[in-house]
């Protein structure tokens, strides 16, 4: 293991459960990291069951729920290394799955954040939802990832097991330079959960870094162990999140246009959930948007501070629609996607 200080930090909420079932591979295959339990005010038996079973792994305990964003960021400030990985609780880690990654972040130290492919823990032949083999968006920003486009997912058959170049890397699993987190002081915390790594690797794109995956390295994912996929909790985050994320880092004039086309397509998706009888998404898109108005002001200032200098290319962004790829075109792997349609390329 090479000399670079890495740091694996879980912010765990309630995963007491995830904690036994997984910190014995973490702590039998992690043996030259430190590892961390940021303990975000959990209310289960979490802290008991580590002073019982794991005296020696460093707990940090926030006073309150932060979310992934604010829990993350607070808990951050407090651990000392080069590299920190963001691990969920739900992920269950491999023999060697940290070397790779470092190596490839010591060879080339434009890499600013990798991670290695996410397969499903409960379903091992297939990619996983929240990451697969990297992460992608459109050019409406709608997120995707090698080996999974919306519910699609790809089974792993080696088709992806290059090291590449991505847009984003996922939160389940990401190695991110110390360093970099800090100038960009990290997560924003108005996201509370779900895409603030994306936001987080759109800024580290835009101060001319690299975003990777390695599939040398592999781990496996449970995936909502917070909120299930069906969760209006979740639909609010995704939808409410993606505007934000849009708003705060597209250059003008585009970022007008998009936000337009984006206010239209969130009414369709709201009322396809209301035709599928999914009453409570369909609010949670409402709400979204609510949300996006009413705090259109200070996202505004928020934007004056991040806005991109117009000129810039960003890499990995796919210069189509994911949405009609996938939908009125039926394109249902990263593969049949037209890669000349890729930004950076």
């Amino acid at each position: 293991m090479s000399k670079t200080k890495v740091a694996i930090i879980i912010l765990n909420w309630n995963g007491r459960n995830y904690l036994e079932r997984f910190l014995p591979a973490l702590t039998s295959f992690s043996e030259a990291a430190e590892i961390v339990i940021a303990d975000n005010f959990s209310s289960d038996d979490s802290i008991a069951f580590l002073k019982s079973n794991y005296p020696q792994l460093r707990r940090i305990l926030l006073n309150e729920n932060y979310g992934f964003a604010g829990g993350y960021n607070m808990a951050l400030k407090e651990v000392d290394a080069d590299v920190f990985v963001l691990l969920n609780s739900d992920v269950e880690v491999t023999a060697g799955w940290i070397e790779p990654i470092i190596s490839l972040m010591e060879e080339d130290t434009t890499i600013v954040a990798c991670q290695p492919k996410i397969r499903s823990y409960n379903d091992k032949p297939l990619l996983e939802h929240a990451g697969g083999a990297g992460g992608f968006i459109d050019y409406l920003g709608y997120p995707f990832c090698r080996g999974r486009i919306y519910n699609a997912l790809e089974e792993d058959h080696g088709q992806y097991n290059d090291s590449r170049e991505v847009f984003w890397a996922t939160g389940a699993c990401l190695f991110v330079r110390a360093n970099i987190f800090h100038q960009l002081k990290g997560f924003d915390e108005d996201f509370f959960a779900h895409m603030e790594e994306i936001d987080l690797c759109w800024r580290i794109h835009r101060l001319g870094y690299k975003i990777m995956v390695e599939p040398k390295s592999e781990v496996f994912h449970v995936g909502g162990g917070t909120l299930p996929k069906n969760n209006p909790r979740k639909t609010y985050y995704n939808f409410r999140n993606n505007l934000m994320m849009i708003h705060k880092n597209q250059p003008a004039p585009k970022v007008w246009w998009i936000l337009i086309a984006r206010l239209f397509l969130d009414g369709l998706a709201g009322i396809k959930f209301l035709v599928d009888g999914d009453f409570r998404d369909c609010l949670a898109v409402i709400k979204a948007h609510f949300y996006f108005y009413k705090n259109f002001k200070k996202r505004q200032v928020i934007r004056n501070q991040f806005v991109p200098d117009k000129s810039q290319i960003i890499p990995c962004i796919y210069q189509n629609s994911i949405v009609l790829s996938h939908y009125a075109f039926g394109k249902k792997k990263f593969s049949s996607l037209d890669q000349s349609k890729f930004s950076g390329k």
